[in-house]
């Protein structure tokens, strides 16, 4: 009776190993899996840039002096939805680059020029990035200028920008009327000039593409997956991620 419920234990547990992926395997896996979304997000970038020159309308004549007016606070007379989604792609890049210079420690390129670019260019200048980059496994040392921007200050800086722009269409004079009717002008806007059309699919595609660095930076600090939510409300859940993560 011994020796049969020992060959049966011994049965069970080799059954037991051999379900058990090796770590050859998991690690041929997780290697796959990188490829895979390096594909897609170089994919997604080559996309983006043929549809934004392509694909997208034409440009409006007066889309040199809009970013001239915008760029130089002479907002009168512009769309307030526009205005607020202009200084909104100003914040994302400081968003992005709370993580990224900290993550280009370990990664085959540095991060600070897609950063930079980003300032200008947005995901078109993030997407070669996070297409090159690496999935990590462990915690990253934090330079001079990660520490600083590892501080909860950018977090709420950004996130309290990021509310005032968000109710900047709705302050206006006329309030909910006048919001309302910048709004329709801001879909005509976005059916007729690629800048406002291309800027405005900049902004939702900064938006999903938060996980690829905020899930690793989690994972660095033993977060649990509650705090990926922040993930899903636009510029204002990720500026809170950074001013809530713990900075230990």
């Amino acid at each position: 009776m011994t020796s049969n419920s020992t060959r049966d234990g011994a049965q069970d547990s080799d059954n037991i190993t051999s379900d058990a992926p090796p770590d050859g395997a998991a690690s041929e896996g997780a290697k796959a899996n990188q490829r895979g979304q390096s594909a897609a997000l170089a994919a997604l970038w080559l996309g983006f840039v043929v549809y934004a020159f392509v694909a997208a309308p034409p440009s409006s004549p007066d889309t040199a002096d809009t970013i001239l007016q915008l760029s130089t606070g002479q907002w009168d007379g512009l769309n307030s939805w526009v205005v607020a989604l202009f200084n909104c792609m100003g914040l994302w890049p400081l968003v992005y680059a709370g993580l990224t210079l900290a993550d280009g420690h370990r990664q085959p390129l540095p991060a600070w020029p897609f950063v930079i670019g980003s300032f200008a260019l947005g995901a078109f200048a993030l997407l070669p990035y996070l297409a090159l980059r690496r999935s990590r496994t462990a915690a990253v040392p934090l330079g001079t200028v990660g520490q600083w921007l590892n501080r909860p200050w950018l977090g709420w800086g950004i996130a309290i920008a990021a509310l005032i722009l968000f109710a900047y269409p709705w302050m206006q004079p006329g309030g909910i009327h006048a919001a309302w009717l910048a709004w329709q002008d801001f879909c005509q806007q976005w059916q007729q000039s690629r800048f406002i059309h291309v800027m405005s699919l900049d902004f939702c595609l900064l938006t999903l593409l938060t996980p690829t660095l905020f899930w690793d930076d989690m994972a660095d600090r033993g977060l649990n997956k509650a705090w990926r939510a922040l993930c899903l409300v636009p510029l204002v859940g990720p500026a809170l991620y950074l001013a809530l993560r713990p900075n230990d």
